[in-house]
């Protein structure tokens, strides 16, 4: 048979089936005819080409192998000129006898197709059933001594219909093979698809062997060979490192790795696989003007992790920005990275909430009108009772246009209401629960952001900024102040009796200060809040700072807040408190969710597509971690974190929002650091202790997201070692691994280019060093995640309680607006905050992010996909173990949420905290944890 170089080539698609009767019990003859590649076209000799082949005889069940015959034994003459015949070709093997397999090949189909898709969908399977549509050949672990490859047998894919399975949407087809005796058993697939467009492959199983029947898992999308001549490599369901690969697919391992390992070069097509890195220059349009032109994060002055490289062009005005792609043209990212239907149907339905004023600009133009503050509260209940009400001309002119009329179908509720909401969970049993202060702290242990709260260990607190150009670095907090809200405790006392808190926001966000107050509609401050923990167990705000940098009338421009007594300091504090809430939000969103979970995995799923094998044993563990982050990215940077989007519109730094991201990754990210135990002691949340379960003791005990956080992350950290040691049980095997060490070293020095060279970076030397990395990996895509993701809506849906920016600064007594303050402070409260329009957006964004799809994969459960994903039992062992681990901590934290001794999730109208727990149904639960970053 010929070497695999043929199968690169091109091999024609024949309309035409030629049968000879009198053969096998069903009388046929299969041919068919392979297009001469580079290889054969040098074993011409005069008029002839004389080919090594073998073929088939299907007949039913039965099949026989017949030699061609010829000039020598096993060499069949064909004429050029002759009628079109199919032939097989195969390895080089004894022609005596043969074993008798078959190959069932699952693909899923869509679930929506259009009359069109349906015609083409019985062409297919017409020429499908006629073995014209699927080439698959199977390469054995064995090397062919001839060829100096693995042994190799191929066959169409047949039957006139595919055979149903119990999924609607999934189709079965079979393709008979004989193999020599000595062929060995396959490790390996070859897919050529020669249909029209792709098909998606679920999987491929081959019975017939005495080993049983073999898996060969896919779950990918085969391109057409109108798209590209390259078949596709499917690997059987066994992980090899890669000194371990069986001779017959060493070659293939390397080949596919080397297929989807892009160069730098050239623009993405939408069927491609390619992964490569490029820097964040697509999130400005320069070319539309100034006010939309965005720095490139990824460079010395903004560092940034690298994201998926797409090769578009670059923008007219400024060569060192990527021209953009706007909706509904989908932004490149790897074929398999991108979502299936439900998820699509899932993100739509959600996003035309979010992005209607962006997406059809007469809505927007009529609710124009609406982009007004709130007057009094009642109007945010409306929000969840009424919605917004289109105006009957408004209504006319939406059914005017049939787009955006089909468009508006899909999001109104009843009659004309336009957005109606949910009523979030932190308002649901107690409509005043964000007013109190001890839920304003509350939620800096159990709300979507809980990673801030800090120990506060020393004191006077001292600014690292430079003196020069933000004035004095000492705080106005002073001791005399703060001693007058500690219950007669002296401030050196709280500190060593680890009584005193800190939420910090002053060094991040001041530089930004002056930027952020020149937008029109932004009012903000930097921002410090000092948390007293008492002797009964409750934490509550003490003091809260703002400041503005300094200027030549007031080098000192800092205005401290307490929580008084009297009604005009409540309401003073009140605002106070929301400008904390509006900074929290923003580190939040741009910092901690969006840079510390979504951008920096982005290059830890790049590193390991790029540099480990699909069978290499780190990658079967990862890959489930991975599922549709890529394409969610690619989403955001579309419109929501863009010049221009969502983030931008409705948080704090408008413009600058990217920056301030940016500005995070430079001064606070650290891969060793985002590891939960390292992370909670570097904020002095909890101290190193080998006595306890988890090697750390909290020093609130009653802090549910460190509490919970806790268990999940030593189920996971005992799941990845135990796996690690089952793969990695010679001396050295780590260090020796290459493809390993080369997606390390990827990761450090080109997905995280911009940090290359600091020193923190764990060594990858040992079997601890990689449990430590794999850990921190799945745990920031699965329990980090989604413990400050899917509480967005739950604590952010309620305007007032989160705040995503903030519209006026807090009235001194000396401001012309201090007397209106004092006439109706609600109302100066209400005016302070997001519009309408903006809280709506905001709102709808959040409602989207925080939502569940129907196909999510959840943590330590099994996916009917994933159920053949390893051949290994004592593995599959472990994740039952995994998973029954996380069923127990699901049942803990039920425990923990009842226990009226810990009053941060258990008390009247408290919210229980769930984002921890593992499982969820669909749809916003506030609870569950995906495998992966999937929204």
């Amino acid at each position: 048979m010929l070497t695999r170089n043929l199968l690169q080539s091109d091999i024609l698609s024949v309309r035409r089936s030629v049968s000879i009767s009198g053969t096998g019990k069903s009388g046929r003859w299969s041919w068919r005819r392979t297009h001469v590649g580079p290889s054969l076209r040098s074993r011409v000799t005069g008029k002839h080409h004389q080919i090594a082949i073998r073929a088939v005889i299907s007949g039913g069940d039965n099949s026989k192998i017949v030699e061609g015959g010829g000039g020598a034994k096993g060499v069949l003459e064909i004429q050029p000129n002759k009628e079109d015949l199919s032939v097989r070709v195969s390895s080089s093997g004894k022609g005596e006898g043969g074993i008798d397999v078959r190959a069932v090949i699952t693909i899923r189909k869509k679930m929506k197709e259009k009359l069109t898709d349906k015609i083409e969908d019985q062409w297919e399977s017409f020429i499908t059933g006629i073995g014209q549509g699927i080439l698959i050949q199977l390469i054995s672990e064995d090397i062919d001594p001839v060829t100096k490859s693995g042994k190799s047998v191929e066959s169409y894919v047949r039957g006139w219909l595919p055979k149903p399975s119990n999924h609607p949407h999934i189709v079965e087809y079979a393709a008979n093979f004989t193999v020599p005796c000595d062929f060995g058993l396959p490790g390996a697939i070859l897919v050529t698809n020669f249909h029209g467009k792709e098909i998606h492959l679920m999987e491929i199983v081959i019975r017939g062997f005495s080993e049983g029947p073999l898996f060969f898992p896919a779950d990918t999308w085969i391109h057409s060979q109108n798209d590209s001549p390259d078949h596709r490599i499917i690997f059987k369901n066994q992980a090899y490192l890669p000194s371990q690969t069986p001779p017959g697919i060493k070659d293939l391992r390397r080949e596919d790795l080397l297929s989807i390992r892009g160069n730098g070069k050239g623009e993405r097509k939408p069927h491609e696989r390619i992964y490569d890195y490029a820097p964040y220059n697509d999130l400005g349009k320069p070319d539309k003007g100034e006010e939309l032109a965005r720095p490139v994060l990824g460079s010395k002055e903004w560092p940034y992790p690298r994201r998926c490289r797409t090769g578009r062009p670059p923008s007219k005005s400024d060569p060192l920005c990527e021209s953009r792609i706007e909706k509904p043209h989908p932004v490149y990212v790897p074929r398999d990275e991108t979502f299936e239907e439900i998820k699509q149907n899932t993100f739509a339905a959600g996003r035309l909430k979010a992005l209607l004023h962006n997406l059809i600009p007469s809505i927007a133009a009529s609710l124009s009108s609406s982009d007004i503050s709130f007057n009094c509260f009642s109007e945010i209940d409306k929000l969840y009772n009424d919605g917004f009400i289109l105006k009957d001309e408004d209504q006319k002119q939406v059914s005017d246009n049939r787009f955006v009329a089909k468009l508006m179908n899909q999001v109104l509720t009843v009659g004309e209401r336009l957005f109606k909401y949910e009523i979030p969970a932190i308002i649901q049993k107690d409509r005043f629960a964000w007013l109190r202060d001890n839920e304003f702290a509350r939620q800096t242990l159990a709300g979507v952001n809980p990673v801030n709260i800090e120990l506060l260990k020393v004191f006077p607190i001292i600014s690292k900024l430079d003196p020069k150009v933000y004035g004095l670095p000492e705080s106005a907090i002073t001791k005399e102040l703060l001693e007058e809200e500690l219950n007669g405790m002296s401030i050196e006392e709280a500190i060593a009796s680890k009584r005193l808190f800190i939420l910090d926001y002053h060094d991040m966000l001041l530089p930004f200060m002056d930027k952020m107050n020149s937008l029109p509609g932004r009012k903000a401050y930097a921002s410090r809040t000092i948390f007293f923990y008492n002797r009964t167990g409750f934490l509550r705000p003490v003091v809260i700072e703002l400041s503005l940098p300094p200027t030549p009338s007031a080098p000192q421009n800092k205005r401290v807040f307490t929580h008084g007594h009297d009604a005009t300091t409540h309401w003073v504090w009140k605002q106070a408190k929301a400008h904390v809430c509006s900074n929290d939000a923003g580190i939040h969103q741009l910092v901690n969710h969006w840079l510390r979970t979504h951008a920096s995995m982005e290059p830890y799923i790049i590193a390991t597509h790029r540099q480990l094998s699909s069978i290499h044993p780190i990658y079967k563990l990862l890959h489930p971690h991975m599922r549709y982050t890529l394409e969610i990215n690619a989403l955001a940077r579309q419109s929501l974190i863009n010049g221009g989007g969502i983030i931008e519109a409705c948080f704090s730094p408008g413009k600058y929002a990217m920056e301030l991201s940016s500005a995070g990754y430079k001064s606070m990210w650290r891969f060793d650091m985002e590891a939960l135990p390292a992370d909670l002691i570097r904020r002095g949340m909890a101290v190193e202790d080998p006595s306890v379960p988890h090697g750390v003791k909290l020093v609130i005990e009653d802090y549910p997201y460190a509490a919970d956080g806790l268990l999940i992350w030593s189920a996971i950290k005992e799941l990845v070692e135990s796996y690690v040691d089952h793969f990695y049980s010679e001396p050295n095997s780590v260090a020796s691994d290459v493809e390993l060490q080369a997606w390390w070293d990827e990761i450090k020095n080109m997905g995280h280019y911009d940090k290359r060279n600091e020193p923190w970076w764990p060594k990858l030397n040992t079997k601890e060093d990689l449990s430590g990395i794999l850990t921190i990996m799945i745990w920031i895509a699965s329990g980090q995640h989604a413990a400050i993701n899917f509480g967005q809506y739950p604590f952010g849906g309620y305007v007032p309680n989160r705040p995503t920016l903030m519209r006026k600064l807090i009235p001194k007594e000396d401001d012309p607006a201090y007397e209106k303050f004092l006439i109706n402070p609600q109302l100066t409260f209400l005016s302070s905050l997001p519009t309408q329009l903006q809280a709506t957006k905001v709102m709808a964004v959040q409602d989207t992010l925080s939502t569940h799809s129907p196909d999510e994969e959840y943590l330590g459960k099994e996916h009917h996909l994933q159920r053949h994903w390893t051949n290994d039992q004592e593995i599959l062992r472990m994740f039952d173990r995994f998973s029954a681990k996380l069923e127990e901590i699901e049942e803990t934290i039920n425990k923990r949420n009842k226990n009226n001794r810990l009053k941060n999730r258990c008390g009247a109208g408290i919210p229980p905290y769930e984002l921890l727990l593992p499982s969820s149904g669909p749809g916003v639960t506030g609870r569950g944890i995906p495998n992966s970053i999937s929204i």
